[in-house]
């Protein structure tokens, strides 16, 4: 095989090559590093690699292989969501004021990646503390899709569906508050999976707003994201907020078809402001495809959704204004200020270490929890949140699954939505209900328009995660839609 061919590998055909003795994980490896060398200066996906890491963890997979010890994951690249920590690897959450940040620990969720064999190698790009939905908002540099550079990959989680579909990387990580998984895996055209909050342990996560974030998967199979989700799974003594259901659980029949299930269609969803012909033309194909292999689609309604932007945009500000009010100059990161007095400083290094999205939503988050504003405001915006949640479970009564658009547009031009916060916020109309909610969700490719990506969304009920996952492995074995790694020009 070709490097090129082996950087297109899922994890199950790499991991038999890998048995077989056909190829080595240091193989593996090195054709993915030399197609980062060749691809990422365009792409840029990347901002740090890792190659200690990688070159000890390849051996390791390999002496493992060796004595017929194999892991799940031995030898697989893996990227990692700058939001995340890894010991002693520097961690920025896209931000200059974490600039020189090296955590003294490792995130539960990557350390059992690496646990079942996984190779790190490198930090992707992200917005700056996952704000953001196009990539654009990293205090380093925009990334790029892979299927055409002058077009964002989406976001936050941007640098990581990029490296999956350029093929630097097998199986990436990012992190989902609002649709920052699913939708850049729908505008880069790969598979990514977000749980059920407390699914997955946030410990490690550099936090954004800490009751909608989750952590989750790239990868470029349903399979594959199944796989990962499985092993990041379960009870985290360091993460009260951690389930300690069974990771295994969400495999349970995830490959049964979906002839005689019930999938919900929203209206509101179906009818959503902004949704480009060409996306729904091809949602419109997906539902059809679902429906040839047994699937029933329903109407469904979710009155509330014309107030999830405004909630959303309420709670996650208000959220970051109290987990970002640790950043100040003194413990870690940016500190090099030259200030007459602490409260100077303090601003100074906040006013030159933030970006100008995190200010806004900062400005904004601590607008609507200060006094005289918390009731008329986050109050308010919490009770929505309770409205939309009950709406899904009545929805939920009517169906098995919920499908959709995952976004609404296909990739949008670099720079179009810079000036409009509003219209960048319109991107995740479709995804944040999830979250809100607390739902799994996948998103997987359904085809193209204007010969861009366009994803097909499924949220289940809460840890239905073995349910969205059985849906989407229906479509993409049904349709034959497979992920695939774009020929960057």
């Amino acid at each position: 095989m070709t490097s090129d061919d082996l950087t297109r590998l899922t994890i199950t055909e790499a991991s038999r090559l890998l048995r077989l003795g056909s190829i080595s994980a240091g193989d593996l490896v090195t054709a993915h590093v030399e197609r980062i060398e060749r691809v990422d200066p365009k792409v840029k996906a990347y901002l740090r690699l890792t190659q200690e890491l990688w070159e000890t963890q390849a051996d390791e997979a390999d002496r493992r292989i060796r004595m017929g010890e194999g892991r799940p994951l031995d030898g697989i690249p893996l990227a990692i969501k700058d939001v995340l920590c890894v010991r002693g690897v520097e961690a920025t959450a896209g931000s200059q004021i974490l600039r020189g940040f090296k955590p003294p620990y490792t995130s539960t969720a990557v350390q059992r990646l690496f646990d079942a064999g996984a190779v790190m190698l490198g930090v992707t790009n992200c917005d700056e503390f996952a704000m953001g939905s196009s990539t654009e908002n990293s205090s380093y540099f925009p990334t790029r899709n892979p299927w055409d550079l002058a077009r964002v990959p989406g976001g936050s989680s941007g640098g990581s569906a990029a490296a999956v579909a350029a093929g630097e990387a097998v199986i990436a990580l990012g992190t989902d508050t609002g649709g920052s998984i699913r939708q850049p895996a729908a505008l880069c055209g790969v598979v990514g999976m977000k749980p059920t909050y407390g699914r997955v342990s946030r410990y490690g996560l550099i936090a954004f707003a800490s009751s909608l974030d989750q952590i989750g998967p790239f990868a470029r199979s349903v399979d594959d994201a199944a796989v990962v989700l499985s092993l990041m799974s379960g009870l985290d003594p360091l993460d009260a907020t951690s389930s300690d259901r069974a990771g295994m659980e969400v495999l349970n029949n995830y490959a049964g078809g979906v002839n005689g299930m019930r999938l919900g269609l929203p209206r509101e969803y179906n009818e959503v402001k902004g949704i480009e012909p060409g996306v729904k033309a091809a949602i419109d194909a997906a539902l059809f495809v679902l429906q040839r292999e047994g699937a029933e689609i329903v109407d469904v309604s979710l009155p509330h959704t014309d107030y999830g932007l405004a909630a959303y945009y309420i709670i996650a500000p208000a959220e970051c204004s109290s987990n970002l009010a640790r950043f100040d100059g003194v413990r870690f990161g940016l500190s090099e200020v030259d200030a007459p007095n602490i409260t100077d400083e303090y601003m100074e290094v906040r006013r030159e270490g933030f970006g100008g999205e995190v200010r806004r939503r900062v400005m904004l988050g601590t607008y609507a929890l200060s006094s005289g504003y918390y009731d008329a405001y986050y109050l308010k915006a919490q009770k929505v949140r309770t409205l939309i949640k009950r709406d899904f479970d009545e929805a939920f009564k009517k169906c098995d699954a919920i499908v959709s658009a995952t976004s609404p547009t296909v990739a949008f031009p670099i720079g179009a939505k810079t000036q409009d916060p509003l219209s960048m916020y319109l991107c995740d109309v479709l995804t944040l209900g999830g979250n809100l909610a607390g739902l799994p969700g996948i998103s997987v490719p359904c085809g193209t328009s204007e010969g861009l990506p366009v994803g097909l969304q499924v949220l289940a009920p809460q840890w239905g995660e073995n349910v969205a996952l059985r849906v989407a492995r229906a479509y993409e074995e049904a349709s034959e839609i497979k992920s695939r790694v774009a020929d960057v020009a």
